[in-house]
């Protein structure tokens, strides 16, 4: 290896060592927070050595600093020259990248469970790539005191997504006053679905109440969470040599994001059912940006939502036809909303209806 991508890979193995011991410690205070941080931290330093052993540069021309995650994990999978990610590695890289954002910049909560599908996925993700590229087994490269994350892997992630919803029903169950919880908990849920829906933005507060009230009302969680439902585990081995893998079912398209999109990530399942994509009407999208209905109608007059296919479509349904926006459109809105007050929102939608 050339210095730089020895000391780079070096970097990426100490991360996710320090990431499998926050794991396996008995301590539990900042136990989540750290698992996610260390283990996002080892795979942009992984995705940095690669793409330098592979040729590739991390320092964009006129930069100051290295490309940031989500441009590693791009190079990474969509350049000919560097490819060595594929859709599905991106997708488990994209949900841990949303888990870590909360995890640093905010809070959440993850049941057990949860936290280990994650953690052990990335493991075996961080092993895969550094055989793919390296011709390393990793496991020559780990402490032999290092602990498997976990004997008992969930088999089923549907069965999991479902007992999951499960629980923060019982979380908002009348005076159980464990509203955060059950907030905190569906945060860490609906940054996986976002991120299999290609949607890099954390979920709003209105996004959370929507679901949980759908959630009370005995909605099914694959119809609250569809992208999670294209998904699935394979597994094999036990103890350290554990492999836990997230892949889509079979026959169910990904496409890759165009590089720019607000608010978007490397790659989305692509839709299927457009009533599930576009599963968002105008006044909740007024809820999801926080705008009033003719304000909301302005933004999405000014910023062009109608313009983009990945935003609107308006849907046939019997004879009637009906406006509909998709989790794009919410992201799109409110990153035109970080450059325009909601008074030039107003002043631009007055002048063009002239």
């Amino acid at each position: 290896m050339k210095k730089e991508v020895k000391h780079l890979y070096n970097k990426a193995l100490d991360s996710l060592i320090l990431s499998i011991e926050l794991f396996n410690r008995p301590n539990d205070a900042c136990r989540i927070h750290g698992v996610l941080i260390f283990m996002d931290h080892s795979f942009e330093m992984l995705l940095k050595s690669c793409i330098v052993h592979k040729g590739g540069q991390i320092i964009e021309k006129g930069a100051k600093q290295t490309i940031g995650f989500s441009s590693c994990v791009r190079k990474a999978f969509s350049d000919g020259q560097l490819k060595f990610l594929s859709e599905e590695q991106v997708l488990i890289l994209q949900t841990l990248n949303g888990l870590r954002d909360a995890a640093q910049h905010y809070t959440l909560e993850m049941s057990e469970q949860h936290l280990y599908f994650q953690a052990q996925a990335g493991l075996t993700l961080f092993r895969d790539v550094v055989l793919a590229v390296y011709k390393i087994d990793l496991k020559t490269k780990l402490p032999v005191r290092v602990l498997p994350l976990s004997t008992t892997p969930p088999v089923d992630i549907q069965a999991f997504f479902s007992n999951e919803a499960e629980e923060v029903k019982k979380l908002l169950r009348p005076n159980s006053r464990k509203n955060i919880e059950a907030t905190e908990r569906l945060r860490a849920l609906t940054i996986v679905e976002n991120s299999i829906q290609g949607i890099e933005t954390q979920p709003t507060t209105d996004e959370l109440s929507t679901i949980k009230t759908k959630i009370k009302s005995g909605q099914k969680w694959s119809e609250i969470f569809p992208g999670v439902s294209t998904l699935t585990f394979t597994h094999n081995g036990y103890g350290p040599s554990l492999d836990l893998r997230i892949i889509k079912k079979e026959g169910v398209p990904i496409t890759i994001v165009p590089d720019g999109t607000p608010g978007a990530a490397v790659v989305a399942i692509k839709r299927v059912n457009e009533l599930e994509f576009y599963n968002i009407g105008r006044d909740e999208l007024a809820k999801k940006v926080n705008l009033t209905g003719p304000k909301t109608s302005a933004a999405i007059a000014v910023f062009k939502i109608k313009d983009d296919v990945e935003c609107f479509k308006q849907i046939k349904i019997s004879k009637s036809f009906f406006d509909r926006y998709s989790q794009k459109a919410v992201a799109s809105i409110l990153n035109g909303m970080k450059g325009k007050s909601e008074s030039e929102i107003w002043a631009e939608y007055r002048a063009l209806k002239q």
